[in-house]
């Protein structure tokens, strides 16, 4: 029985619909870096990319950002392409650009036919939000809703919430990121996921960060959340562990639901 729900790209799931989908973030602060971890990460056949474009120096200029966009195409062996730009208030790099820009910024990438997913924040004004699910729509990529917390773990019933919101705004694909400030705020997150898959349709993405996060990294998957972020070779959030290690607890885990 399949515990979470397919990501797709043109109408066929990722990776045959394996559980859970392991991405793998680009974090270089410039090209020569990003296309360095992406040799690296490559080479682990991770079933997702995630290009952080928040940590790259360039981002105030679309055109490096579409001509690192279309090399990093080019070279990641037909592997699936997250394209997000995290806030500072979501945890993410301070950038010097203003939230039109980054949407004229995610038009010109989308355009260009370089990425699968966009990552957009549902805490976004709506208007900005309403604009990225038009050019999801526009472009045939898929938008994927985040909401982030790197203070605390809301309550389950306002995490499913979120998902609930996330699946009225447009979104093909829902996320939510939060802190644990204990084990039982681990068991929030993973109950939530349950409620959120009776309570919407979309494939949800689900996790705690930091170090008591890590569980549900390596487990969450049973609890319905499609995807889980791992090191390739730099983290993007605290929590993330190792492609390889990661996989290594998925075998064990696999192999014991299903003997």
């Amino acid at each position: 029985m399949a515990m979470t729900r397919p990501l797709e790209v043109k109408g066929q799931p990722i990776a045959g619909g394996k559980e859970p989908l392991v991405c793998a973030p680009l974090v270089g602060r410039d090209e020569a870096g990003v296309l360095g971890e992406l040799d690296a990460i490559v080479a682990k056949k991770p079933d997702l990319l995630e290009w952080r474009v928040d940590f790259f120096g360039g981002i105030s200029d679309s055109g490096r950002v579409v001509a690192l966009a279309e090399e990093i195409r080019k070279s990641a062996a037909g592997i699936p392409i997250i394209f997000t730009r995290r806030s500072i208030r979501e945890g993410g790099e301070t950038i010097g650009i203003s939230e039109e820009q980054v949407l004229d910024m995610y038009r010109a990438v989308a355009r260009s036919g370089s990425v699968d997913f966009l990552d957009y924040e549902l805490s976004c004004e709506p208007k900005h939000f309403a604009a990225a699910v038009e050019l999801a729509r526009e472009t045939g990529t898929k938008l994927i809703a985040s909401f982030h917390n790197f203070q605390k773990t809301p309550s389950a019933e306002e995490i499913v919430a979120k998902f609930v919101a996330m699946e009225k705004a447009g979104a093909d694909v829902a996320k939510v990121a939060v802190m644990p400030q204990g084990l039982e705020d681990v068991l929030t997150v993973l109950q939530a996921t349950l409620q959120g898959q009776k309570a919407i349709s979309l494939p949800i993405i689900s996790m705690s960060m930091g170090a008591y996060g890590s569980l549900s990294r390596l487990f969450g998957w049973v609890f319905g959340s499609s995807v889980s972020f791992a090191v390739g070779q730099k983290a993007s959030a605290p929590g993330q562990v190792p492609i390889e290690d990661l996989r290594k607890v998925l075998e064990v885990l696999q192999r014991s639901l299903n003997p």
